[in-house]
């Protein structure tokens, strides 16, 4: 069975790039990235498995830390958290996981299942299940697949440990989640729903961990010989310059779990005198260009220090950052119309008609 070894040059790359899938969520991979950093001096190593190797029979476990990103970012965690969270799992359904992926490929959520398999030594499978980074439960191709929503383990660093057993539909795993996450401080480690191997190969979105690493690398070498950073992303991913900009205003709270907000920017170069404003629930969902929506979910919406083209986070944006604002293509599965009623403008209770960038 085809296994990659996954180097930490790897992992570097991929803490850059998956910060640019986030669309400013999935929490700073920074964290997560000293985790790696320390489990592979001690000797740690994880492989890469793509889907297409599973067997229909096997089981996949899906990870993701649950929360605010600001909260995650000013309380560490053990990185024995999230593999606790997959050995509950483990012990609740009596399955034995194949493989390990992340829930997002987006920001830190895409080193959680790197930090799990290496504790447990299973590889991580290439996929996810949303090609970027989205807030709710319900905000998944297997949530579009109508797939099961349950049963959920989640656990944080003092030994909390809880398993929702069953719950009707996805918006009620969501509500429900929530409701624990946010008693646990709003964060908390969590193994989603077990997939089946058939179910990862039919409504996994694939290749993404992969696509993570040549975004982050494509950043990286920009950075060492001195060139445009965004130009680099643009080389391996087929987005669009949405605005150039400087950072004037931010408004972001901590409520019921998620970190929302929004950020304005005055224009620079071309976009001089024009304004820009992105709202935000834990991930950048509308940008507005003079009062005119320009970019919405399921669109990527990334902004980008344009100086060294690193993503720059909901929680870590600040007054005086000078950002270009790309737009990436989303993954298919969220263009259909179930798609859309799950991460459209209007999931968001935005009562705006999704137009995409790339029309």
């Amino acid at each position: 069975m085809p296994l990659t070894d996954i180097t930490l040059d790897d992992i570097e790359s991929l803490a850059v790039g998956a910060w640019v899938l986030g669309t400013g969520g999935g929490g700073s991979p920074y964290l997560g990235l000293l985790n790696m950093r320390a489990l592979y001096k001690e000797g740690y190593r994880v492989q890469l498995m793509p889907a297409s190797e599973l067997a229909d029979d096997d089981w996949v476990a899906a990870v993701s830390n649950m929360g605010a990103p600001l909260v995650g970012q000013e309380r560490l965690t053990d990185s024995r958290t999230i593999a606790r969270a997959v050995d509950l799992m483990e012990r609740h359904t009596h399955h034995r996981f194949r493989g390990i992926m992340a829930l997002e490929i987006g920001g830190g959520n895409s080193i959680q299942p790197l930090i799990a398999a290496a504790h447990l030594k299973r590889p991580v499978i290439d996929s996810d299940m949303m090609g970027r980074a989205y807030p709710e439960a319900q905000m998944t191709s297997v949530a579009v697949g109508d797939l099961m929503p349950c049963p959920l383990t989640t656990v944080d660093v003092r030994g909390l440990e809880s398993v929702v057993e069953k719950v009707p539909t996805w918006k009620w795993m969501e509500r429900v989640s929530r409701k624990i996450c946010v008693e646990y401080g709003s964060i908390a480690s969590t193994c989603k729903a077990p997939r089946s191997g058939a179910e990862v190969k039919k409504w996994g979105i694939h290749g993404t961990t992969t696509k993570a690493i040549a975004i982050g690398h494509a950043v990286r070498e920009a950075q060492r010989k001195h060139e445009d950073p965004v130009t680099a992303i643009l080389s391996v991913e087929p987005g669009k310059v949405l605005y150039k900009g400087k950072v004037v205003d931010v408004e972001r709270r901590a409520t019921e779990g998620f970190l929302r907000g929004r950020t304005r920017f005055d224009g620079m170069d071309e976009w001089r005198g024009s304004a820009m404003e992105i709202n935000f629930q834990n991930e950048w969902i509308v940008a507005w260009l003079d009062g005119k929506p320009v970019a919405m979910s399921p669109d990527l919406i990334c902004v980008l220090d344009s100086v060294s083209g690193e993503a720059v986070g909901t929680e870590t944006i600040r007054y005086g950052q000078r950002v270009t604002v790309i737009a990436l293509p989303p993954p298919p599965v969220f263009l259909s119309a179930k798609g859309l009623q799950h991460v459209g403008p209007r999931a968001f209770g935005y009562d705006i008609e999704f137009k995409s960038v790339f029309a």
